[in-house]
């Protein structure tokens, strides 16, 4: 008779000196590289006291650990696992890299948008990311969502407008017919916050990262999003950037007195005997 039945604890260490686990990192880093990653992170970000000492090779090495599936600080571990080290001039611990983030700001977070919007330039000048045939408009969308999180001690996770507890990440993306979705821009937020929060400068950083790309003269961007991104701030960013918007808009009083008035469809009532009746023929008394 067996007394316990929980499978037994099994621990996995990928520890051969001679082999990697993850060898697509090392074409993706190349390919950042030559982006220019390292070294925008590296004289953009101005991360205080040592801990944002080389921030281009940390930066370098979280994209690393995210790209080989990473999800937390301690993830960060599977970089210094097996042959890792003859790969990478420095490998980091993750107490290393968990110090440095923790050091950022806002101010920090708007720095690192820079890294990105320029490395997506540097990316669409050697490879084809948008392609734009004769004619056709590039699409941007602006959406959030709700990325589920799971325990109490997790920074900025709450209850949204969805009721799941998370985090709200706001993307805008480029689609084109011939080209998959580009990310061109992207916010975590809390999970708690409102769609629209932040959503002007989103759309504005997005339309300046198209209009670096050189696109072409010719090619007008559109703007579209739901109804939660109707307002004054967004939509007035994307014209004033040079963009028409398509956007659903709510029926709120202001737009309901602003529409043309439309016949209302009369409907047939129903006296206390069940007859039918119209509004054009009152029951008789």
């Amino acid at each position: 008779m067996q007394f316990k039945h929980a499978p037994v604890a099994v621990s996995a260490v990928f520890d051969d000196p001679n082999l990697v686990s993850v060898a697509g990192l090392v074409p993706m880093l190349r390919l950042a590289r030559s982006a220019g990653l390292d070294e925008l992170a590296q004289s953009r970000l101005s991360v205080p006291t040592d801990k944002g000492a080389n921030a281009g090779g940390k930066v370098m090495a979280l994209v690393a650990g995210m790209l080989a599936g990473a999800d937390s600080i301690d993830d960060m571990n599977l970089l210094r696992h097996g042959g890792m080290g003859r790969l990478c001039d420095r490998t980091y611990a993750p107490s290393t890299l968990g110090s440095f983030l923790r050091e950022f700001r806002f101010g920090h977070v708007r720095q690192l948008d820079a890294v990105a919007s320029r490395t997506l330039v540097n990316l669409a000048s050697a490879a084809p990311l948008l392609q734009i045939r004769d004619g056709e408009r590039v699409m941007v969308d602006v959406d959030d969502t709700i990325i589920e999180v799971h325990g109490y001690q997790k920074q900025g996770a709450s209850f949204g407008h969805s009721g799941v507890r998370g985090l709200n990440a706001l993307v805008a993306t480029a689609p084109t017919t011939t080209s998959a979705p580009v990310i061109l821009a992207q916010r975590l937020r809390q999970g708690k916050t409102g769609s629209p929060k932040g959503a002007a400068r989103i759309v504005a950083d997005t339309l300046a990262t198209l209009r670096r790309m050189d696109l072409g003269s010719s090619v007008r961007p559109l703007l579209r999003a739901d109804s939660a991104f109707y307002g004054h701030a967004t939509i007035g960013t994307a014209i004033k950037a040079g963009a028409d918007v398509s956007v659903t808009v709510r029926m709120d009083p202001a737009v309901k007195t602003a529409r043309p008035a439309t016949r209302r469809r009369r409907r047939p009532h129903r006296c206390h005997r069940g007859h039918r009746r119209t509004m054009e023929h009152p029951r008789r008394r």
